[in-house]
């Protein structure tokens, strides 16, 4: 009966760590759709409120946290059950970059000045939005699901975000060679660009903790990556 009631009470442990991990994740996917709308639209009071939005996914991440450690401490949980807890601390943890990548972009938009606001990069950048931000939505959905062929759908679409934004890259070099004038808000948008590339990534990062969490082992095959111009790696280490 003992150990009945134990695993009764680690699996409600677990229930509430996955339902944190899901909140913490609705509100991630929030912000990548409305950062980037504030950025399209000069909207500066929806920018603020993605970077005020950032306190809370901190929150929860501690939250998260704190409940995993308790929940190690008094339940001892071995094999699955651990990795369970640890994946849960893994995604958290992605989920708060994610969420200071789109805080950044939040911040920009008040930066922006130029009128210039060419309607193919605009086009260009939403579909790169687009598509991260559904792949940040399945790949959570497999985590909570425990889908594996799902979230390795997700590390392997990796590839074709690295290659829009490589395309997208190259565009505004070529309007900012045309034009000077153009030039600052090229650089925004190369800079938010690379964040949802970033994000990308750490929807990649999250599928393979689902395979951590499922196989008991990392991924052994290398990562798929797109072919990225030698510009937009070193914008990303400035």
């Amino acid at each position: 009966m003992g150990s009945e009631h134990t695993a009764k009470a680690f699996d409600s442990d677990l229930q509430e760590l996955t339902r944190l991990v899901a909140e913490m994740g609705g509100l991630a996917e929030r912000m990548i759709v409305e950062s980037v709308d504030a950025l399209i639209r000069r909207d500066v009071t929806l920018g603020q409120r993605v970077v005020a939005a950032d306190i809370e996914i901190d929150k929860l991440q501690h939250v998260i946290e704190e409940r995993a450690v308790l929940t190690i401490a008094r339940r001892q949980p071995m094999a699955v059950d651990l990795r369970e807890i640890v994946g849960a601390m893994r995604v958290a943890t992605d989920l708060e970059r994610i969420g200071d990548l789109a805080k950044n972009m939040g911040k920009r938009v008040a930066a922006l000045e130029s009128d210039f606001q060419p309607l193919k990069l605009i086009r260009g950048l939403e579909h790169m939005t687009d598509l991260v931000q559904s792949q940040v939505k399945a790949v959570l959905d497999a985590y909570a699901a425990h889908d594996l062929p799902s979230a390795i759908a997700v590390w392997k679409g990796d590839e074709e975000v690295d290659a829009i934004c490589t395309s997208l890259f190259r565009e505004l070099l070529t309007y900012m060679l045309e034009d000077p004038r153009n030039i600052s808000f090229c650089i925004h948008l190369m800079f938010c660009a690379k964040n949802i590339e970033r994000i990308g990534d750490h929807a990649t990062n999250i599928a393979e903790t689902v395979f951590y969490m499922i196989e008991g082992q990392q991924i052994l095959e290398k990562r798929p990556k797109g072919d990225m111009t030698s510009f937009a790696s070193s914008a990303s280490r400035s």
